[in-house]
């Protein structure tokens, strides 16, 4: 399976993104507003400048009291690990397993933001794809 199957699947299509210019506490409010653990940081909705989570707000809070006006760029994770939609799923849970990642951008061919997927995604595909086989196996055997 690819992870182009992942995102056709996915009940929520639109990419929620923040400019790097946005205040940790706008970051914040997206974030509760669209009930998600990361945002894509982009200037124009289709180029990806970095990634930032609430994980990154926490890690950073105790050490910066005024964090909350902020720029996201200061937290943000610009180093960004993306995969295409043609990867497979297996590739991916690999990739963000061993780079201890829960969130991963989806790339086009052309350089433009094409969705995210979450570690939960993957592992929700992967799980609906093993039950299909089993009952593949069940009613094969069954019929036997």
């Amino acid at each position: 399976m690819k992870i182009a199957d992942v995102l056709t699947r996915k009940a929520i299509a639109e990419v929620v993104t923040i400019a790097s210019t946005a205040t940790v506490r706008d970051l914040l409010g997206v974030l509760a507003e669209h009930g998600i653990g990361a945002c894509v940081v982009s200037s124009d909705g289709t180029d990806v400048a970095g990634i930032v989570s609430e994980r990154d707000v926490v890690r950073r809070l105790h050490e910066n009291d005024a964090l909350l006006s902020a720029e996201v760029s200061s937290i943000m994770t610009s180093s960004v690990e993306t995969c295409a939609p043609e990867a497979t799923i297996d590739e991916i849970l690999g990739i963000m397993t061993k780079r201890r990642i829960r969130h991963m951008p989806v790339v086009s061919a052309d350089g433009d933001l094409a969705g995210i997927v979450s570690i939960g995604d993957l592992v929700k595909h992967r799980i609906d794809q093993l039950a299909f086989e089993r009952d593949q196996l069940e009613a094969y055997v069954h019929q036997t």
